[in-house]
């Protein structure tokens, strides 16, 4: 029988080959093969090897120091095809200052490419991305001016007369994964990773292109003593194993702990009472963002201040067990984390693969989707990709707002020192933001506002003091918030003039005010 080498992270990384290809499996540190990348950089920084790398990754993968930030060397790092570098400040400092090549692909078409890559397909063929700057004829997904002229991994095919976007396969020479128990034949589980990832459709991807998978494993333990459903990429299908001699720093469960089996599903802690957030610009954006809300909806928290508010929100209100929370990593219910744990969750009753979940995602959608968003345009194209010189990519935005049936931007109006308050149910703003948002056109088209018009999606973007809504004849400023004035604090801070509804609403000055604000009774649930 076929079994893997067991070796030391410095032997497991002398078989990689300079200008290889390699794919890291993760999300924020979760399931980051520390020892084997810190191996990475170690070795190129001392000895010069490995060189040239491409560096394949569905999600984020780092908490802005450890996991891929340890490509981020000029040399070791020459081209990167990434999801999402939001958490990575070092990769991000290498796109704009054009020390690499840089393309973005949605995160869900990403980790569902690996599967059409190891079936042998031509690619990964779907509507997600037309319309966006992953579109060839929108920029192609390349994200600085060095990659302008270099070849497409993106192309737009027909079938039967309809437009599809086509992410063409990319030849694999390494994956690296991470798990928890390996027995002595190499077969290897993930019970206490607290994502299940697409782990398997990117080793069997690697498998189809001939390269080799490299696994970091915390226990060695028996063969034949593991569970065979436990078991997430059978050994035949693995090269080497690392086991990972500092399990604590380097085999941690996410950036904030080493272990809680509460975030891996095999405890439930006793759920603790939510503490309300204090009142802030954010919350009273969250609220009314949940106002969208109906019973039994399925609903989407993206990062930013969606993460940040809505799930506390809701719980606050009193309608959690009303609706179902769910987040990309393929987490339903529960208690999510964000910020640099973005992605797991205490006490979630599922935990699905991350390429399952973008099934539900991309086919049926979810019921209401809430995003973060930094831009938009009289059109209704929104921008949450790229902001100033540093691009972020675009994570699981692209895919989940495609398909969403509503989806519900969240966002300040201005940005750069805004400053509010809050007074008898009004709000007062303090100090103007000195960077305006709603501009004549965004610098990159994350959210393609004609497509979503075109079929008949819902959308709304909710700031502290304005409610828009895409409409047929195009953007329309449906509510202010009470207190502030139409033409100063709202025409006077944008770069264009939106439609305005006949009958201007009053945002609900509850919003405004410290204590639950009775959202059960404004949605009728």
């Amino acid at each position: 029988m076929r079994k893997p080498q067991f070796v030391s992270a410095k032997e497991a990384v002398k078989m990689i080959r300079d200008d290889s290809t390699i794919a890291t499996i993760g999300m924020t540190l979760v399931s980051a093969s520390e020892s084997i990348l810190k191996e990475i950089e170690r070795s190129y920084l001392e000895e010069g090897t490995p060189k040239n790398i491409t560096l394949v990754h569905s999600c984020g993968q780092s908490d802005r120091d450890r996991g891929i930030q340890h490509f981020a060397h000029e040399g070791l790092l020459t081209r990167i095809i990434g999801g999402h570098w939001g958490l990575q400040p070092k990769v991000m400092d290498m796109i704009s200052k054009n020390q690499c090549l840089a393309y973005c692909f949605p995160q869900g078409q990403f980790a569902q490419l690996y599967r059409s890559m190891a079936g042998g397909e031509p690619g990964k063929i779907t509507k997600v991305g037309l319309g966006t700057f992953i579109d060839p004829r929108l920029g192609g997904g390349k994200m600085n001016e060095i990659t302008k002229d270099a070849p497409e991994l993106v192309d737009v095919v027909e079938i039967e007369g309809e437009e599809y976007m086509r992410y063409k396969p990319i030849p694999l020479d390494y994956v690296i994964i991470r798990g928890t128990k390996v027995d002595e034949l190499g077969n290897l589980t993930t019970e206490e990773e607290c994502m299940q990832l697409e782990v398997f459709s990117a080793v069997l991807a690697c498998k189809k292109f001939g390269g080799k998978v490299i696994a970091q494993a915390k226990h060695l333990v028996k063969s034949g003593t593991l569970h065979p459903k436990r078991v997430t990429v059978p050994g035949v299908f693995i090269d080497a194993v690392v086991m990972c001699d500092n399990p604590e720093e380097d085999h941690k469960m996410t950036h904030s702990f080493f272990m809680n089996p509460a975030y891996c599903g095999d405890i439930r802690e006793p759920d603790a009472a939510l503490e309300a957030l204090p009142m802030s610009v954010r919350k009273v954006i969250g609220r009314r963002a949940t106002m969208e809300i109906s019973k039994n909806d399925i609903l989407n928290v993206g990062t930013g201040i969606p993460n940040d508010t809505v799930g506390s929100i809701i719980a606050e209100e009193g309608i959690a067990e009303e609706v179902t929370l769910t987040v990309e990593s393929g987490i339903y219910g529960g208690l999510p984390m964000g910020g640099i744990d973005f992605g797991i969750a205490k006490n979630c009753y599922a935990l699905v693969r991350h390429d399952d979940q973008f099934d539900f995602y991309n086919g049926a959608g979810v019921d209401v989707t809430f995003m973060g968003a930094g831009e938009m345009d009289p059109l209704g194209n929104v921008n949450a990709t790229r902001l100033g010189p540093k691009p972020t990519g675009a994570g699981g935005f692209i895919d989940i707002t495609s398909n969403a049936k509503h989806v519900v931007f969240c966002s300040t109006f201005t940005g750069k020192g805004l400053e509010c308050s809050f007074v008898d149910g009004k709000l007062v703003i303090e100090k103007e933001g000195a960077l305006k948002k709603l501009v004549k056109e965004v610098q990159q088209i994350s959210y393609n506002g004609e497509i979503a018009r075109k079929k008949g999606q819902k959308m709304h973007y909710v700031t502290e003091r304005a409610v828009f809504e895409l409409k047929p004849e195009g953007l329309v400023l449906t509510e202010i918030a009470p207190g502030v004035d139409l033409q100063r604090d709202i025409l006077d801070q944008m770069d264009f003039r939106p439609v305005i509804a006949e009958e201007l609403k009053e945002m609900p000055k509850e919003l405004f005010m410290d204590g639950p604000f009775g959202l059960k009774n404004m949605i009728g649930i």
